[in-house]
């Protein structure tokens, strides 16, 4: 079960290793138990991109992981070049097997429905690719929507990745992301540390922080808002899955080998100690939204400045 409301948010950073980043999304079915939640946050954002007016000719979904959003993208932009980029080869792999099987569907239902025309009615396949973040393989002012769900927190530099997303906008594109705040698995935070008492929970970047990473990067009026959403478990097991379905610990910091049955059963018994009334164990996920737009540039490269006419309508 899911519910949610609005607490404070609090600032964070993380040495996150993006091998171990790569390493524990190289195994899809086992990410695939929390695709929920992903599901989920994706359709609060798809409403709120419903607010926004935009027509872009080129779309990137930057952390696309096996393209559930490419399909909802294409059906929003069918005549926009659509590219998909993620870390993770394995991720990837998925991406291409449901692409294959929604377009062998979707042009069969094409070539019933519509005239035959120079693509025959077919629908346009996304490009996938493999990559950093924060080193595209764009050149500048390439896309006109940037659109990432879930994956900047992956990231050891958000800035690196945020002044890049700005790179590869064309003037007046619109950038929509989500990612995890600094109060997601609070629960787990607070009694999973390693011997020298270092948690091993991923300490989520503050919104405020993203807010000012996108004005630093050139942004225009970013938008940031945030929600806590609570997932309710019967056993500590299936909250444990859950967490490593989400992406687990990718800090250079997380202690090596298997942990001892004493810290186990040390970190299972605080857990339980968290039941609530109706005897049910709680997993606090903050969710932080934002989206921004590049701006026009108001001076070159020279810094002269930049005087727009247009003929009176």
């Amino acid at each position: 079960m899911i519910t949610s409301n609005t607490p404070p948010a609090q600032g964070g950073s993380a040495p996150i290793s993006l091998a171990n980043v790569r390493a524990l999304f190289g195994r899809p079915q086992r990410i695939a138990e929390s695709d929920f939640l992903r599901r989920e946050i994706a359709g609060r954002m798809f409403e709120r991109l419903d607010l926004i007016r935009v027509a872009p000719e080129a779309v990137l979904d930057a952390g696309c992981g096996e393209g559930a959003d490419l399909a909802v993208l294409r059906q929003r932009y069918p005549d926009a070049r659509l590219i998909g980029l993620d870390g993770s080869l394995a991720m990837l792999g998925g991406a291409v097997e449901r692409q294959r099987s929604g377009l062998t569907a979707m042009n069969r239902l094409f070539s019933r429905l519509l005239p035959k025309g120079p693509a025959g009615g077919r629908s346009k396949p996304a490009e996938l690719l493999c990559g950093d973040f924060a080193r595209l393989p764009f050149g500048p002012a390439t896309v006109g929507l940037v659109w990432s769900n879930l994956a900047l927190h992956w990231h050891p530099r958000p800035d690196e990745v945020i002044a890049e997303w700005r790179r590869v906008l064309r003037d007046e594109g619109l950038l929509m992301f989500s990612c995890f705040g600094p109060d997601t698995f609070r629960e787990l935070r607070a009694v999973s540390k390693d011997r020298n008492g270092v948690p091993q929970v991923l300490p989520f970047v503050d919104m405020h922080d993203l807010g000012d990473m996108l004005v630093h990067a050139g942004f225009a009026t970013p938008v940031m808002d945030m929600e806590i959403l609570t997932l309710t478990y019967d056993t500590v097991e299936k909250m444990l899955a859950d967490v490593r379905a989400l992406g687990g610990n990718p800090l250079q910091t997380r202690a090596q080998g298997l942990a001892g049955r004493a810290s186990r059963d040390h970190l299972y018994r605080a857990l339980e100690g968290g039941r609530d009334a109706r005897g049910k164990l709680s997993l606090t996920i903050e969710v932080i939204y934002g989206h921004a737009f590049r701006p026009v540039p108001r001076t070159t490269s020279a810094g002269e400045s930049i005087v727009r006419f247009a003929p009176r309508k």
